[in-house]
C-alpha cells in the first residue's frame, strides 16, 4: 500500500471535525440539534429565504443530508418550507429566537477553538480550504 491508513487526508479531517463538534455539542447545552442542524439555521439567519438547494450548496452538504435536517427542523416549528417542486426555506419565529441563543454559546465554542488552534491553524485551516475547494 502507498499510504498508511493513519496518513489518510479523509480520515484526519472528519476526526478533526469530530473533535470540534464535541466542543460545539458541550456548549449547545440542553437544545435538541445537531452541529448541521445549528449551520442550517445560522445560514438561514443570514440568507434568509432560499431554495433549500442553496443551503446545501453554501455548506457543502449533500442533498439527502439538508433534506432530512430540514424536515426535522420544521418538525420542530424552526423553519417553514414551501411545497414547491423546489423548495424554500426560511426560519420561523421559534427558529430565529433559537439562532439568537445560540449564536453566543457557538461563539463561545469558538472562542475555545481558536485559541486551541492558534493563528497559524486557522492560517492553515484557510489554505487547506482554498486549495481543496
Amino acid at each position: 500500500m502507498k499510504y498508511q491508513l493513519e496518513q489518510c487526508i479523509g480520515s484526519r479531517i472528519r476526526r478533526l471535525s469530530r473533535i470540534a463538534d464535541g466542543h460545539i455539542r458541550s456548549f449547545l447545552g440542553d437544545h435538541k440539534i445537531t452541529e448541521n442542524q445549528m449551520t442550517i439555521l445560522f445560514t438561514l439567519h443570514e440568507l434568509g429565504r432560499v431554495e433549500q438547494g442553496k443551503v446545501g450548496e453554501v455548506l457543502c452538504l449533500e442533498r439527502s443530508t439538508v433534506s432530512r435536517n430540514i424536515k426535522l427542523l420544521e418538525k420542530q416549528n424552526l423553519l417553514l418550507r414551501t411545497t414547491e417542486y423546489r423548495p424554500e426555506v426560511e426560519l420561523t419565529t421559534q427558529g430565529l429566537d433559537l439562532v439568537k441563543v445560540l449564536i453566543p454559546q457557538w461563539e463561545k465554542a469558538m472562542d475555545v477553538l481558536v485559541e486551541q488552534i492558534q493563528a497559524d491553524g486557522m492560517k492553515s485551516l484557510n489554505m487547506l480550504e482554498s486549495r481543496m475547494h
